[in-house]
């Protein structure tokens, strides 16, 4: 199994939205049996929060599920659990590898350096913009999905 979780500030606006589309994709390619996804908050303001209410209606517009899903903390323990620790901007990746005392592992890695944006993911909650992080999202999905299947190409054979 291969074990992939989304970061960023909240919980509430873009790691959702990454784990949820994520989620989405793997189910399509019926790849549900090989990743879990999962995601978290270097913050603790939100915990026990569902996604944002613009997250939500955005993954609605797509048919894309957020049911069951709440904020979480990132916990040192996450670093054995997953195999992709993804930061949606510079700053994540800088509060994820504090947390967890990992100060350079190549499994921490901003979420759109996987792309040919290498920039960060701009957060919702304060640009307004849900539909612009969506798009990215997207594309960071898919190039971390076909990421994955090409680097455990053993396990999807």
């Amino acid at each position: 199994m291969i074990n992939v979780l989304f970061v960023c500030l909240g919980n509430i606006c873009r790691s959702p939205m990454a784990e949820a589309v994520f989620k989405n994709l793997v189910e399509k390619e019926n790849l549900n049996e090989k990743i879990q996804v999962d995601s978290a908050a270097t913050s603790s303001w939100h915990i026990g929060d569902p996604p944002h209410k613009g997250t939500i209606s955005k993954l609605k517009e797509y048919n894309i599920s957020t049911e069951g899903m709440v904020g979480r903390q990132l916990e040192k323990t996450d670093y054995e659990k997953f195999d992709y620790i993804i930061g949606m901007d510079a700053s994540n990746v800088t509060n994820i590898r504090e947390i967890l005392g990992q100060p350079d592992h190549p499994k921490i890695i901003r979420f759109l350096d996987l792309t040919d944006h290498k920039k960060d993911v701009p957060d919702p909650y304060y640009t307004g913009d849900f539909q612009e992080t969506y798009d990215l999202v997207i594309e960071g999905c898919q190039a971390l999905l076909n990421s994955i299947k090409s680097n455990h190409e053993d396990q999807f054979n």
